[in-house]
């Protein structure tokens, strides 16, 4: 059980990072810049521990065609999920974009009932209106500053929250290698991105602290999470692990506190709990 606390424990501080990070690195980067470097990072690490875990000899059974399914897979989470979240980190205080992307449980629930054909009750309707007022709340303690520029930012969180509910409905669907699916992925938006940037005329060399940035970004918040947040649900009750995952907006608030000089407002904090609150209400139904 300790192997698991630790797993969870690795996961969950890595992800609370990735407010603060993005922000920083978004100072002097826009968000299809980051998403392009970030991709290239956790591509090759996937790669590599891919390669350690024996994973390429499952390749040869692999067709064009599943590749392509892996990719649309993966499309709504390495592509949509990060373009529209960094967007909206960019407008938005970072504190306030991690906790309005926090309706992705929420979304995936929403998604399952629509592309897995799971019953649709009043119950989780009621938890997604209470989740969605949790976001009119942690946006609505910036009343006196509120402008349209904030309502976009607000819209590409929760349209993140959409696109990551979309590709877990879809990865419960169909049944490939998960590091695979999400390496095959990563560099498919790699190449996606790339793209943009040369169009744009936006591709750069990253100096030392942005490349730490995406380093870390890469490495630790996508593939290291990621696959300790799998290994913790393998050792332990997954029950009790997935309740772990609430501690990460709340750490995350402090992480923007002391590196960004984020106020920990009242209303985030309000917020925050109204939009969990309504995840542990569908997830009580579940169970």
């Amino acid at each position: 059980m300790k192997k698991t606390y630790f797993y969870a424990g690795v996961s969950i501080f890595c992800w609370s990072t990735v407010a603060t990070t993005c922000k920083i690195l978004l100072r002097e980067l826009n968000n299809i810049q980051l998403l392009w470097m970030n991709s290239l990072i956790a591509g090759l690490f996937l790669l590599l521990l891919n390669i350690c875990l024996g994973n390429f000899k499952k390749y040869k059974n692999y067709k064009l065609k599943d590749y392509l399914i892996m990719v649309a897979i993966g499309i709504p989470s390495t592509i949509f999920y990060y373009m529209f979240y960094y967007a909206g980190t960019d407008i938005l205080p970072a504190s306030q974009a991690f906790i309005i992307n926090y309706l992705w449980p929420i979304m995936s629930v929403l998604f399952a009932c629509i592309i897995l054909k799971e019953k649709f009750t009043a119950k989780k309707l009621v938890a997604i209106f209470i989740s969605f007022f949790g976001v009119i709340v942690v946006i609505g303690g910036d009343i006196d500053g509120f402008n349209g520029q904030m309502l976009f930012g607000a819209l590409y969180c929760i349209l993140g929250a959409v696109s990551y509910g979309i590709f877990t409905a879809l990865n419960q669907k169909m049944n490939y290698n998960k590091s695979m699916t999400l390496m095959v992925s990563y560099f498919a938006t790699f190449i996606f991105t790339l793209l943009i940037n040369l169009i744009n005329g936006d591709v750069f060399i990253p100096d030392t602290n942005q490349m730490l940035g995406f380093v870390w970004n890469g490495v630790f918040t996508v593939a290291i999470a990621n696959t300790f947040w799998v290994m913790a649900l393998e050792t332990g009750k997954t029950e009790k692990v997935s309740n772990l995952a609430y501690i990460t907006p709340f750490l995350s608030l402090v992480w923007t506190y002391l590196f960004l000089n984020e106020a920990i407002k009242l209303s985030s904090l309000v917020g925050l709990i109204i939009i969990i609150f309504g995840i542990l209400i569908q997830m009580k139904e579940k169970k």
